[in-house]
């Protein structure tokens, strides 16, 4: 008798997969590879029209579904009509990718203002929050799904420019374990730590800053965005079906690498 492929695991077919921040960067292959791998997806960010521009170039390459909704991550009300629009949309969510992310730069910590603290924990930890609430009870009261959560490596290894970003990601690392003991055995949530990947925002990047990437990382290089697809599949797909409460740390070796 033959046995199980254990890659069947991997396909997502008749699967709704909601991805914020999905319009660019490592959201936006994400997106692309569910929707390859069978996936209805979501794209939401605060830039509609680059989620609209997304959403065709799905639809010509796949031939899935896919709907762009504008999403302002930080916001509690944005958050709400996402997931209204979701399952008004498919009637189901399988998959949900809390990508929306900002680290905005500041001169000092005594110059960081109130607004800019909190809409930097607004947007990277308080909005997942209330997303997960409400995609995971409704999850846990059907076929049950997977969550994923993206951090940074910020939360372990925090550089002295990214403090607040820093401890939104920290908070979002402590949030994925307890969201995983709340909705079990039914949602599985895990989280997805990134080091430096070379996506549209390093193009900002300073050549020092490149070039100490070969210094600073064991692999001697930033990733490639698509370099984060292999590990999103894993954890939105049956191939993670006994993976929950799990920090994934793909940096290249980054983090925790010798001086």
């Amino acid at each position: 008798m033959s046995k199980p492929d254990p890659t069947a695991g991997f396909d997502l077919s008749g699967k709704v997969a909601v991805v914020t921040g999905g319009s660019r960067g490592l959201g936006r292959e994400m997106v692309r590879a569910f929707a390859r791998q069978g996936a209805d997806v979501v794209i939401a960010s605060r830039k509609i029209d680059a989620c609209e521009a997304l959403a065709r170039e799905v639809r010509e390459e796949t031939g899935r579904e896919a709907l762009a909704v504008q999403c302002h991550a930080g916001r509690w009300a944005d958050c709400d009509a996402l997931v209204d629009r979701s399952y008004e949309r498919f009637g189901r969510v399988d998959v949900l990718v809390n990508n929306a992310g900002m680290s905005p730069l500041y001169a000092s910590l005594p110059e960081v203002s109130e607004e800019l603290f909190d809409k930097v924990i607004a947007v990277n930890l308080r909005g997942p929050f209330r997303l997960s609430s409400l995609v995971a009870t409704r999850m846990a009261e059907g076929e049950g799904g997977s969550i994923i959560n993206v951090s940074s490596i910020a939360a372990v290894q925090p550089s002295p420019v990214e403090i607040p970003y820093a401890t939104a990601k920290a908070g979002l690392n402590t949030l994925t374990v307890g969201l995983a003991r709340v909705f079990a055995p039914k949602v599985r949530v895990n989280c997805i730590m990134p080091g430096p990947f070379l996506t549209d925002i390093s193009k900002a990047w300073s050549p020092e800053t490149l070039r100490g990437l070969e210094r600073a990382v064991p692999l001697g290089r930033g990733g490639e965005a698509g370099e984060i697809v292999g590990a999103a599949l894993y954890l939105a797909s049956d191939a993670s079906s006994y993976t929950t409460g799990a920090v994934l740390k793909i940096d290249g070796g980054a983090a925790y690498a010798p001086a």
